[in-house]
């Protein structure tokens, strides 16, 4: 089910009645009606992988209740090396089978030796890296003793399945979420409207900005070779903006809609195109995917500690494996590996950490040292999203090439120009507003400050407005991140 469409429109508040005026009293019929509602919101989907996600549900519950009895340190290896297994193994199967098998039979290839091999029509379930992460750092943080395991295994059903956050995070914690199904909840009114602001404005994300940009970056990206340098320089900024608006706009909306349920999920986005630096950027850039690397993987390997050597060896380490999260193709981990390069000067120099505060806090605006500092940051992830975006290496490559000749200097043309300048026009306003709310947890917080009614109320009445004249409702384009 979609968050953008007429079934979610119908779905949430059904179920938000039922909620909160028919099982409000009882703790374990509220948790018992998140779960059937989540099995409902991925079912709309594919039924069958329901199935996947009850298996892993009912492993790792059982995996927890061994390790919090087990004394024993190699049965509890052993029990946390099932769950990785279970849990890797389901998404090694779906996401990365073809893509082993594949490059197996071409470097056979490439020396001379020919072999059989035969690819499976797999489907990849919706939202299997964000669940099975999601899973394993509960696991995990068992396994440690960072958390006690949990015995109620509809609160612990519920936490792996919740709807709002199961199919494009944000990847949370046990630590942090798993708890909140354990507490009573009571409806607060001032959370359920800031919840309801974020909702709207990822919905304007989504549909006025990413799919808008969508038309125009897949069109681009598709005929590279019928287009100018500047064109092209277009097609890139385009693509930057649609996967920024798709999945901020569904993070904004997962946990606006979590808000209005009474549960409060990690922050995903913090306004990562406004980062003074790479670092900057992937503290602001799917952050719960960022940390939990940072956390389960970087920290162990060693993090930023040792020589430097261990230092380029972890940073390379981490953003491959985050690129080849993504997805199987090479282009993720050419992207991956090309944000190592950018981010090695800062952990080398000791200087990753110099910008953790918000850019310009508390003025309107930003230096002229710090604005060079956006635009050259910005210009450094602009060019990595070509590598995500193409369809291979050769793809990526080809695009580039073509991009860095004499035409980058010409006027860009594309079919459906006037669409395409309000698109440019449209992303300006985004910019404004999230410039604005820069300090805040999402752009429309602020909006409570105004004392008056009036005021705020014909801020969301435009951008209502603006939903509904200039919003892209094509079904063709779903989330991008349903796809990892």
């Amino acid at each position: 089910m979609l968050f953008n469409s007429i079934d979610f429109a119908l779905f949430l508040p059904i179920v938000f009645v039922l909620y909160w005026f028919l099982v409000n009293k009882h703790l374990r019929l509220q948790n018992s009606l998140i779960v059937f509602a989540s099995y409902v919101f991925y079912g709309f989907w594919d039924w069958r992988f329901l199935f996947l996600i009850l298996f892993s549900t009912i492993v790792d519950y059982s995996v927890g209740i061994g390790l919090q009895h087990t004394p024993d340190k190699s049965k509890r290896k052993l029990l946390l090396l099932a769950s990785i297994l279970v849990n890797l193994g389901f998404l090694g199967f779906f996401k990365y089978y073809n893509f082993f098998l594949d490059n197996f039979v071409d470097a056979f290839t490439f020396f001379g030796y020919k072999i059989s091999s035969t690819s499976l029509n797999i489907i990849l379930p919706v939202g299997i890296s964000f669940y099975t992460f999601q899973t394993l750092s509960y696991t995990i943080d068992v396994y440690r003793r960072n958390l006690t395991a949990c015995k109620d295994f509809i609160a612990f059903s519920a936490f792996v399945s919740f709807f709002p956050q199961l199919v494009a995070g944000p990847i949370e914690r046990a630590t942090r979420l798993l708890p909140q199904f354990y507490t009573h909840r009571e409806f607060n009114f001032s959370k359920a409207v800031d919840g309801m602001r974020q909702i709207l404005w990822g919905l304007f994300k989504k549909v006025v900005i990413a799919d808008n940009c969508a038309e125009f970056a897949n069109l681009i990206f598709e005929n590279y070779s019928t287009y100018g340098g500047s064109t092209l320089i277009l097609g890139a900024l385009f693509f930057t903006f649609q996967i920024y608006g798709d999945f901020s706009g569904y993070s904004d909306i997962a946990i606006g809609t979590a808000r209005l349920f009474g549960f409060d999920l990690m922050r995903n986005f913090a306004f990562p195109y406004f980062s003074r630096d790479i670092a900057e950027f992937w503290r602001r850039w799917h952050i719960s995917l960022s940390t939990w690397f940072r956390d389960y993987l970087y920290i162990p390997l060693g993090g930023s500690r040792g020589s430097s050597w261990v230092k380029i060896r972890n940073v390379f380490i981490i953003f491959v494996v985050s690129g080849f999260w993504h997805g199987a193709n090479w282009t993720f981990i050419v992207w991956g590996a090309l944000n190592a390069i950018y981010i090695l000067p800062l952990v080398l120099l000791k200087s990753n950490r110099n910008n953790l505060e918000t850019v310009a806090a508390g003025k309107l605006f930003p230096k002229l040292r710090e604005v060079f500092a956006i635009l050259l940051t910005f210009s450094l992830t602009v060019f990595a999203w070509i590598f995500f975006r193409a369809e291979n290496v050769e793809h990526a490559f080809s695009y580039i090439e073509n991009l860095f000749t004499h035409s980058v200097f010409s006027i860009p043309e594309i079919e459906g120009k006037a669409k395409a300048y309000t698109t440019l026009l449209l992303i300006t306003f985004l910019l404004i507003i999230e410039w604005i709310g820069r300090d805040q947890q999402h752009a429309l917080e602020k909006m409570r400050l105004l004392k008056r009614r009036t005021i705020r109320w014909s801020a969301y009445v435009f951008i209502v407005l603006l939903i509904y004249f200039m919003g892209n409702f094509s079904e063709s384009i779903e989330f991008i991140y349903f796809q990892f």
